[in-house]
């Protein structure tokens, strides 16, 4: 049973790099607040800190709870942070509770998190399959395409080999896929690719 090979690069949606970082947050609105503002600023500060304490506690549904009551009243600065953490708080609970009806529900989400540059989660998702279903070439493709984004050539040409072995259309897949790009200067890639070739 073959899935067919994820998106090609060219329609991966990149993640949109997050533009503030996790610390605290700036003082520069608060020279022309008044003291009432700023006593508010100080307690959504608080309230952050308590929230953020629980996110790194992984106490996920708690922290979900508290980012959320935050929202509402925070600064914009504060909130944009918040809305990060929120994100972050679901995507380990998500993590926590997948279950998958299917190795091929399983391998669409490895996609989707490989196409949104979570490689470590796509690596996990791609590497549980594989403990289920040893000779799943789609899953083997998932890892080689992953190997090659990364700069793992080793693992990927043993990935794609295996792949190829466990099902050859995963060679013309390959021979068109922009994501193994940093691969097409290594013979032993062409050899995968183009075995007829000397």
């Amino acid at each position: 049973m073959t899935l067919e090979a994820r998106t090609p690069s060219s329609s991966r949606k990149k993640a949109a790099p997050t533009a503030t970082r996790p610390g605290a947050p700036g003082n520069q609105n608060q020279h022309s607040a008044g003291p009432s503002v700023q006593h508010h600023d100080a307690h959504a500060l608080h309230s952050y800190q308590a929230a953020l304490q629980l996110l790194q506690q992984a106490k996920f549904e708690k922290a979900v709870v508290a980012f959320e009551k935050l929202l509402g009243t925070a600064p914009p600065a504060l909130a944009e942070r918040c809305r990060m953490y929120l994100t972050a708080c679901h995507r380990q609970m998500d993590k926590n509770k997948l279950e998958f009806a299917t190795p091929e529900e399983q391998y669409d989400y490895a996609v989707s998190l490989l196409n949104t540059d979570y490689y470590e989660e796509a690596r996990e998702q791609f590497t549980a399959i594989l403990r289920g279903h040893p000779t799943a070439d789609y899953a083997l493709y998932g890892l080689a395409v992953l190997d090659a984004i990364t700069g793992q050539v080793e693992e990927c040409l043993e990935h794609l080999a295996r792949s190829i072995q466990g099902n050859p259309r995963n060679r013309y897949q390959a021979r068109t896929d922009t994501d193994f790009q940093s691969m097409v200067d290594d013979p032993r890639f062409t050899e995968l690719l183009y075995p007829e070739t000397p």
